[in-house]
């Protein structure tokens, strides 16, 4: 055989080469993006070897195709925060093939006509993870989960709200024929204003009053200064707020009065007394933290030569502080009791 013919056999076994790897590369960048055309995840999830080495040989398929196991999601439970079965009217829709959140339009279109909080979540197709939906979410998802808050501080649900979303995902259902877990709706106004019962029995906000001797007024910018000296910061409310690390209020301190303060205007107002505010129910700890406000009270009181008083404007001795924190512990127990923790996601959802 002559070189030229070597040579010429040669460049054919490397094309035939290389189009066999391109063909194997566009299958395997197909199942990167699409998944097996052949297997679903599930088939991979749920196969049983003998052979701790085809075990392993496996995992490292599934992997590389980017395909998960989404029965059993490892972060339930931070969904379980926005999603709740006893704070919430729980739907279930199971999905038959992955579907965009483009199927939930009906429910974004009217989502701000049910009088509560709607939360919806998805679990993704490719991650195997729950995540929070919006309208812009672009993802595939293998199952919706939505929730409509049955109470918060302005009452419970109504039954035509709660009928309204019921329906609304109950033709979202229909549309792409698959099945939705649809609670009693009868059982669920039964829950809400349960719920409503136990909310309102617990909510309460605790506050020590700082007022000065006299006729004296306390300016605007003194106010400030002690305020700020110990951490706390004018918020668009017009008290100053001691924030958390979560950026959450701890304490706020406002005019006795309720009127706002502005920043603009601290060097000229000048208010009759102050008061120092704990919403029990939207902070962890509450006991300790009342604690640690009364502390703060006390301190506030002698840098503005001022003392504390109840509502009724009768001075608060150690013996009446205990009295109230006795009252705020009680709130914390019953809170507890009632599975609702204070400061928890749950609860700040609960007390908005």
């Amino acid at each position: 055989m002559s070189e030229l013919q070597i040579g010429l056999l040669s460049i054919g076994i490397l094309l035939v080469v290389a189009v066999y790897l391109y063909g194997f590369w566009q299958q395997r960048s197909y199942r990167r993006k699409f998944g097996s055309p052949t297997k679903s995840p599930h088939e991979n999830a749920l196969y049983k070897s003998n052979s701790a080495a085809a075990d392993a040989l496996l995992n490292e398929e599934v992997s590389a195709l980017g395909l998960h196991e989404p029965q059993r999601p490892s972060n339930i439970d931070e969904i379980n925060t926005l999603i709740n079965a006893e704070t919430d009217y729980v739907v279930n829709i199971k999905l038959k093939a992955p579907l965009s959140t483009e199927v939930l339009a009906p429910l974004w279109e009217q989502r701000f006509d049910f009088g509560k909080n709607v939360n919806a979540c998805g679990l993704n197709a490719a991650s195997g993870r729950w995540e929070r939906l919006i309208p812009e979410s672009v993802h595939a998802y293998n199952e919706f989960k939505f929730g409509l808050q049955l109470a918060d501080r302005s009452g419970s649900v109504s039954e035509i709200r709660l009928m309204n979303f019921h329906d609304v995902l109950r033709n979202v259902g229909e549309q792409i024929h698959v099945e939705v877990e649809l609670p009693s709706v009868v059982n669920a106004l039964k829950q809400a204003k349960s719920l409503d019962e136990f909310c309102a029995d617990v909510d309460q906000m605790i506050g020590l009053n700082i007022l000065p001797s006299g006729d004296r007024l306390l300016f605007g910018s003194e106010i400030a200064l002690v305020a700020e000296g110990r951490g706390m910061q004018l918020q668009s409310d017009g008290s100053f707020h001691l924030l958390n690390e979560q950026g959450r209020t701890v304490f706020s301190l406002g005019n006795l009065d309720n009127s706002p303060f502005q920043h603009h205007t601290l060097t000229q107002v000048r208010v009759k007394g102050l008061t120092l505010l704990l919403d029990v129910p939207r902070v962890e700890r509450p006991a300790i933290r009342f604690d640690e406000m009364a502390v703060l009270a006390r301190e506030l009181a002698i840098e503005l030569r001022a003392g504390l008083v109840d509502d009724h404007r009768v001075s608060l001795g150690e013996a009446s502080i205990a009295q109230i924190r006795d009252q705020v512990a009680s709130i914390e127990r019953r809170m507890l009791a009632g599975k609702i923790t204070p400061g928890s996601v749950q609860a700040l959802r609960l007390f908005a």
